[in-house]
């Protein structure tokens, strides 16, 4: 490929809506054009990258024995009605209608249709194990777009579903894929790290999120550095601290603590270890009649020691809470406990309510919380002597860097992660929404046990630029460049010698199956070198009259601080070296 052929189209300086590093990397290199809120034309350079994307990935799908087929962007909404989602997802399923009032979906995924398919297509066992795959652009239609391509509204994913007999098949598929996904993300060239995960809106039993590893990254990923632990933080269990709990050694007593309502400030006033405090969360949860009114409100107290942070993932999944809650609204908060926030405590409530001790607060003795009145807090509170024994203890409680890891091998460590691929075991979550059956040997019919696997083509972009920048530029590892060698002629269009050299060079590396390009634009220098080190390309070849007199091009990668000198007959192996190594 020549420059002049090619489109070119970077920019010194990035537009001001541009929030991350990704995103206005991307717009400088001319990789992407902003078309609305949260939609981008992929242009050549960027498109180059997405291509080179995908085909790793088909190929580690296909040797996985995956089978690809391309489902509906546009999908019937009765499908969706059909599994319970057409409401259950929200306001990120775009929907629509058409000319005869039918209703359709945008599809954010294709779980509904994938079954549909599997439903009339795998009739028997003799058809399973199956996989099916697809690359296919998405939308979900996001209430505030931002960080380019890390959460756009439209986007590119590859989707795969595995149709299996019974559980045992559907963990080995599981395994297969998880093992896929290792081979592709190695071979992508990313520092990433597989995690637990909680399996959110999709469903299912068993999750695994695939994480690029970034300072920048929205996730909070909590591993053990001397063993193989690794959890998603919504997922990571926070251990109940050893030992029993300790005696009472305190009365208890009530304090003034005017204008103190958070635990770090009652601490300070009391001079007491942050740890020795006890914060109060507030929670309702709403039961409905058919008719969709609230018939009856439940008030629930959550209990975490003052240092911790509540989990909401794990909120969700205590008995009782499971089918939804919110936080309880300041009426509700005076009504039961007779005071407003920043005072309050399991001590003598106004009110009964529900209250759930995190497991680090059941085991504490002599500790601090509201005293349900207004500028009060109480101390050397006890269990069983000032108030009942928590109904309820659960992991209710984000983990922290340096707490037990839950395999008992170390501690835990946190590195902030960007989500790239997901993968999960499903079960018969669709199958027996949608009635999806095959037969067994004995001709009876068996729901299939499904999984769910996932990737973020067009958010592996931004998340291997959110890990491989500097003030230059992006970084690209070599498998995913727009252009794995750049040719760099000094002069061409002044000198026949440099422009001979230039377009040998090319058609012999292109001779040897590499992804050059020959910037053959006549271009000063400096500007040429820029551009190509702002757009990533790893290897950098310059081609001058006065190396030429010697025999000799100058060989530069990307994140090399100089360039090294070689014989000009030399340059094709080095290259390919180069780029193999």
């Amino acid at each position: 490929m020549k420059a002049s052929q090619f489109f070119i189209s970077t920019q010194k300086e990035a537009p001001a809506d541009a929030e991350v590093l990704s995103h206005q990397l991307m717009m400088r290199a001319g990789m992407i054009k902003r078309l609305g809120a949260g939609i981008y034309s992929y242009m050549p350079m960027g498109l180059r990258v997405i291509r080179k994307v995908e085909a790793i990935i088909r190929q580690e799908m296909d040797r996985a024995g995956a089978v690809e087929l391309l489902m509906p962007l546009v999908q019937p909404a009765e499908l969706w009605q059909e599994s319970g989602r057409f409401q259950a997802y929200g306001p990120e399923l775009l929907r629509v209608k058409d000319r005869h009032e039918r209703q359709f979906v945008i599809q954010p995924t294709s779980e509904e249709v994938v079954t549909d398919i599997a439903r009339q297509e795998l009739r028997s066992y003799r058809q399973l194990p199956k996989n099916f795959y697809h690359i296919q652009t998405k939308f979900r239609d996001e209430r505030r777009p931002r960080f380019g391509v890390m959460r756009g509204r439209e986007f590119t994913m590859k989707d795969a579903y595995s149709f299996d007999r019974d559980a045992e098949a559907a963990t080995l598929s599981y395994q297969t894929m998880f093992k896929a996904y290792q081979r592709i993300f190695d071979r992508f060239g990313l520092r990433y790290r597989a995690v637990a995960a909680d399996t959110g809106a999709i469903g299912g039993d068993l999750s695994h999120e695939f994480q690029v590893i970034a300072d920048t990254g929205e996730d909070a990923l909590v591993y053990c550095p001397t063993s193989d632990y690794a959890a998603n933080v919504e997922l990571a269990e926070g251990v109940a601290p050893a030992g029993p709990r300790p005696p009472a050694s305190a009365a208890l007593a009530k304090l003034p603590t005017p204008g103190k309502s958070t635990c770090a400030e009652v601490a300070e006033l009391l001079g007491l270890a942050l740890q020795q405090t006890v914060k109060s969360l507030v929670l309702a949860s709403d039961e409905v009649d058919a008719a969709g009114q609230i018939v009856k409100v439940s008030v629930w107290l959550l209990l975490l020691r003052g240092d911790h942070d509540l989990n909401e993932v794990k909120t969700g999944k205590v008995e009782g809470l499971k089918a939804g809650w919110r936080f309880a609204s300041v009426a509700e908060i005076e009504d039961h406990f007779g005071t407003r926030p920043g005072y309050l405590g399991p001590v003598a409530t106004r009110k009964p309510v529900r209250v759930v001790a995190d497991r680090a607060v059941a085991v504490m003795a002599d500790f601090v919380c509201g005293a349900n009145d207004a500028g009060y807090h109480l101390t050397g509170v006890n269990w069983g002597r000032d108030l009942p024994e928590p109904e309820i203890v659960a992991d209710i409680r984000n983990v922290q860097a340096g707490d037990p890891s839950p395999d008992g091998q170390g501690v835990l460590a946190i590195q902030r992660g960007i989500e790239v691929g997901h993968v999960f075991y499903l079960g018969t979550k669709y199958s027996k929404a949608m009635n999806a059956t095959f037969l067994d040997e004995t001709g009876k019919p068996r729901l299939m046990e499904m999984g769910c696997y996932g990737i973020g083509v067009t958010r592996i972009l931004g998340a291997a630029i959110e890990q491989g920048h500097d003030a230059r530029g992006i970084v690209w590892p070599v498998a995913i460049a727009p252009f794995a060698v750049v040719i760099c002629p000094i002069g061409m269009d002044r000198s026949a010698e440099v422009r001979e050299a230039a377009t040998a060079l090319h058609a012999a590396l292109l001779d040897q199956g590499l992804d050059v390009l020959l910037d053959d634009r006549g271009e000063r220098p400096g500007a040429m070198f820029a551009d190509w080190e702002l757009i990533g390309v790893p290897l950098r070849v310059v081609i001058s009259d006065r190396g030429l007199k010697a025999g000799t091009v100058e060989l530069q990668g990307r994140q090399e601080a100089g360039a090294s000198t070689l014989p000009l007959l030399d340059a094709v192996a080095e290259v390919k070296a180069r780029l193999a190594a």
